[in-house]
């Protein structure tokens, strides 16, 4: 290419235009004969790049776009996304500066109820800057309490439904949702092997690179493993049951989950919510609030809340019913709090409940350790997965300083909501939450 082409080239094709008619408008009539074919050969030029580029269409710009999007149209089709929510990118999204949610859903009087709202699917994880410290303690637990975090209630020969719901979820969490949702912390990438072209997600704050198809050589517990390491969010998968139980239908006979296990699910959503228990069938769970999730595996709803006062006269029945009717593509969400004076995150083997036929000590101001006193909060989600009709319950744990309640000026706020928990519709919820022992404490404090 000559040097005039070369400046052509690099100015933009309307100020081209402007500056050659200026030109010849001004000087023309100046021009001697050489000058003025250098100019209309100028104009010439740019009128042919112009027409050029036009029938040359896409750009180089326009073509990495293009790219861009088959990619994503190849990757969704492998994945089947329409299955789900579409998931709204947050490009500009910096997790290292944002700072965690700030719960504070406490009331003067505490009524036990569903309190659930709806959920952007959009908003299902939350990521902050405590991504990486969380995630890191995450996988210290999982190496070191493997049976407590992580189980699989029966094997794929016992009960298929299990292994096919959880593949769902990782499908849905770790192809669709957070590479999406998060392109700055996961990637789709497309990796060829001798076996043919492989669909991964890397995560971008370890550069760790976990499949997406799941081979059948795979155990279902690795599975929800990847899940504790990669997300800061405790899953729970639930599934259908006909009254029975443990794998049996009514009146004791077994189940063949073999057969028709596609239409399993359906066949029991049809069925009246008085027929149809859910079951806890597997669980990726490193931060429960004072419970052994261990014992709730194989238990459903009204067994895993025996032990919670009320469950049983104001929920159950409720509670039962919405999960039969909460549909696919519907998301809900609800928050609960406690306070804790001696608790860690990862706090299965009690010290955050306790029952009315426990005895309770109740601490004084002096006795408590402040630094190590937090409002803990729980920002719970339920959803549906469409293909295997399996139910998620997932949560967050935040745990705030109580001294952060006190410095923000909602003291008093806090203060009222313990007084609350006994005077609310369950009193019995007071002695479950360790009221007795700590509240007169920490109100002291908050007061003072």
């Amino acid at each position: 290419m000559d040097r005039a082409s070369q400046m052509i080239e690099a100015v933009p094709f309307r100020a081209q235009m402007t500056k050659a008619m200026d030109l010849l408008v001004q000087y023309f009539s100046l021009m001697n004969t050489i000058t003025k074919v250098v100019l209309v050969t100028l104009l010439v030029m740019v009128l042919q790049r112009h027409k050029s580029n036009k029938a040359c269409k896409p750009a180089h710009f326009d073509i990495a776009i293009r790219a861009e999007i088959e990619r994503q149209k190849k990757f969704d089709a492998m994945l089947c996304t329409s299955d789900f929510p579409p998931v709204e990118p947050l490009r500009k999204f910096d997790w290292e500066k944002t700072e965690p949610l700030k719960l504070r859903p406490y009331k003067p009087k505490y009524h036990l109820t569903m309190a659930l709202e709806n959920l952007d699917p959009n908003e299902l994880i939350l990521m902050d800057k405590t991504y990486k410290e969380r995630t890191n303690l995450r996988r210290e637990l999982l190496k070191k309490y493997p049976d407590v975090v992580c189980r699989v209630n029966k094997d794929d020969e016992e009960d298929p439904r299990i292994r096919t719901a959880v593949k769902e979820l990782y499908r849905y969490i770790m192809g669709i949702y957070l590479p999406n949702r998060y392109p700055q912390m996961f990637k789709l990438v497309q990796t060829d092997f001798e076996t043919g072209p492989a669909l991964m997600v890397r995560n971008l704050t370890t550069m760790e690179l976990f499949p997406i198809q799941i081979s059948t050589t795979r155990s279902t517990r690795s599975i929800l493993e990847t899940l504790i390491k990669s997300v800061d969010e405790d899953m729970l998968i639930l599934l259908p049951e006909r009254n029975g139980g443990d794998g049996q239908g009514k009146r004791g006979q077994k189940r063949d989950h073999h057969a028709n296990n596609e239409k399993d699910s359906d066949d029991l959503r049809s069925d009246s919510s008085d027929d149809v228990m859910y079951v806890l069938e597997a669980y990726a769970a490193c931060f429960p609030s004072g419970f052994d999730t261990r014992e709730k595996l194989g238990k459903p709803l009204a067994e895993i809340h025996e032990l919670v006062p009320g469950y049983k006269q104001k929920l159950e029945k409720s509670m039962d019913r919405f999960f039969h009717k909460l549909p696919a593509g519907k998301y809900v969400k609800r928050v609960n709090w406690s306070v804790t004076v001696d608790a860690e995150l990862f706090s299965p083997f009690g010290g955050i409940h306790a029952h009315k036929e426990e005895e309770i000590t109740q601490l004084k101001l002096k006795d408590v350790d402040l630094d190590n006193t937090f409002l803990r909060c729980e920002r719970q989600t339920l959803y549906r997965l469409p293909q295997s009709g399996a139910m998620v319950f997932s949560f967050h744990t935040y745990r705030y300083p109580i001294q952060e309640i006190k410095d923000e000026g909602s003291a008093e706020d806090l203060a009222t909501a313990i007084d609350g928990v006994e005077s609310g519709s369950i009193p019995e919820m007071a002695v479950y939450k360790r009221v007795p022992a700590w509240g007169e404490a920490i109100k002291e404090f908050l007061r003072s």
